[in-house]
């Protein structure tokens, strides 16, 4: 089985959220299950020097994008035993940021283009092209339109990740002709047509042979109108064909007993734990005590993840609590603005730092006793993962991955290994708080707390396994056609 994985970024080349580090931890799983995973992405500025000067180009490609015809260079590297491709363009990719420039459009049909022109000249034939989010969704449209002829392209079967339905890439209709050479014919409900322009998230959904996204939960809500971003119609539409698959983490990777940033690396010990807490609070400048609690937050700083109702709640949660917050990221203004101020009314019990460092986010996650998340959605969640393996008691919203992967603890069963909470509300976030504050304090049952995350690691192996059986049951329907 060959699968040609595209997507916009991975670990540890380049990185904005959570899709990097499914790329960056997936394939290599996938190829210990027997799977020949291959990758493809873009070759973008900011990649580290270091990963820059091990590539070596291996071909040159001309990619039609409507009247232009545009240089593709393709560069490769092996990496932990997966090929890696990149499409080099300096027009297109040599940008500070990876994301955010008025011609998105063209840059991604390119890309999109130019990963076609490759697998037409590559030695290798993938079975399966598994496309990752909006950047890649024109993908299972070109297999159907200018490619669909291509003998190469035959018996190639398509599957489209959603990471976040709230990003699609919606563009004007005139973008359907002018860099894709396409007529209006795709202006329909079954095609791109999204409110007058055209879409390409919904494109890849209307195209691809399986669509899968980050959770079981997820998988549901996105066919809801409150989360469906208007694309629920055409998700309900595909439900047989739609699937939920959680995340994983690298467990290698993120292992706090052999982490390097960490001053104390453990297992399962609480002593060196709170050893993290201390050495944590002397370096922010906090009142250094062991006993207590410690609440991290490492996020982007954006009403999706849930800081209006920290805003709500933050005074009060720290006048009425002997509790210290220590938060880690940038976003918003508003947002970066109240969380500062909150800590300047509260400085022995608030630490707030606009900015992110990776070594830092894993000092918050290995000193903290619990990890504040209370996302209005979340399609997988990464944060909440990272927590449980570095035994820090996710609170978490029941919502897409976070309910898959977190189960409030019950004091009388003993069971769950977090906090949680339904109703995206500010009063029912602060009284879970309470709740994890009051287990925080009876010493035996935030023992048990600890054994039950020990037990609730997730690895990429058991997602791997089920993309693996999609995979086979992509191949078995072709063989029966």
């Amino acid at each position: 089985m060959n699968v040609l994985m595209v997507g916009s970024e991975c670990t540890p080349f380049v990185k904005t959220g959570g899709l990097a580090d499914v790329l960056g931890s997936l394939p290599g799983e996938l190829r210990d299950q027997g799977i020949d995973v291959r990758l493809v992405l873009p070759k973008y500025e900011n990649m580290e020097t270091e990963w820059k000067e091990k590539l070596t180009l291996t071909n040159v490609l001309n990619v039609q994008l409507g009247w232009r015809n545009q240089y593709a260079g393709i560069e490769y590297i092996e990496y932990n035993g997966t090929p890696v491709y990149f499409i080099d363009n300096e027009y297109y990719f040599k940008r500070s940021n990876l994301y955010g420039y008025g011609d998105e459009a063209e840059r991604f049909v390119f890309f999109n283009r130019a990963v076609m022109e490759l697998v037409r000249e590559m030695d290798w034939t993938p079975d399966v092209l598994h496309c990752h989010d909006w950047q890649t969704g024109l993908i299972p449209l070109f297999l159907h339109t200018h490619y669909k002829e291509d003998p190469i392209f035959q018996h190639m079967k398509t599957v489209f990740t959603i990471h976040n339905l709230k990003y699609q890439g919606i563009f004007p209709q005139s973008v359907l002709h002018d860099l894709m050479d396409l007529d209006e014919g795709l202006m329909v409900e079954s095609g791109l047509e999204f409110f007058g322009e055209i879409n390409f998230m919904k494109g890849a959904l209307n195209f691809a042979d399986y669509i899968t996204t980050v959770s079981e939960t997820y998988a549901e809500e996105i066919q809801t109108a409150y989360y469906g971003e208007n694309l629920d119609g055409v998700l309900r539409k595909r439900s047989d064909q739609l699937t939920g698959i959680v995340n994983g983490i690298d467990v290698k990777n993120y292992n706090p007993l052999k982490d390097e940033a960490i001053p104390f690396p453990y297992r399962s010990s609480s002593a060196k734990k709170a050893q993290n807490k201390m050495w944590l609070q002397e370096k922010l400048g906090l009142p250094v005590r062991s006993d207590v609690p410690m609440i991290g937050i490492v996020s982007r700083l954006v009403e999706q993840k849930g800081f209006d109702l920290i805003g709500r709640v933050i005074d009060e949660l720290l006048y009425h609590n002997d509790i210290q917050v220590v938060v880690l990221g940038t976003g918003e203004y508003h947002y970066e603005q109240m969380l500062q101020w909150a800590q300047d009314r509260n400085p022995s019990k608030m630490s707030t730092n606009i900015m992110f460092s990776e070594p830092f986010s894993r000092q918050i996650y290995a000193a903290s006793d619990m990890f504040w998340m209370p996302s209005r959605f979340e399609p997988c969640g990464i944060g909440q993962l990272i927590a449980l393996r570095y035994l820090t008691a996710p609170i978490v919203r029941e919502t897409g991955g976070l309910v898959d992967t977190v189960q409030s603890y019950d004091f009388e069963t003993q069971e769950g290994n977090g906090f949680t909470f339904t109703n995206y509300n500010a009063h029912d976030m602060l009284f879970t708080m309470k709740r994890a504050i009051q287990c925080y304090e009876d010493a035996d049952h935030w023992k048990q707390l600890m054994k039950n995350m020990v037990k609730s690691q997730f690895s990429w192996k058991n997602s791997a396994q089920q993309y693996k059986a999609l995979y086979q049951t992509i191949a078995q329907e072709f063989v029966m056609q």
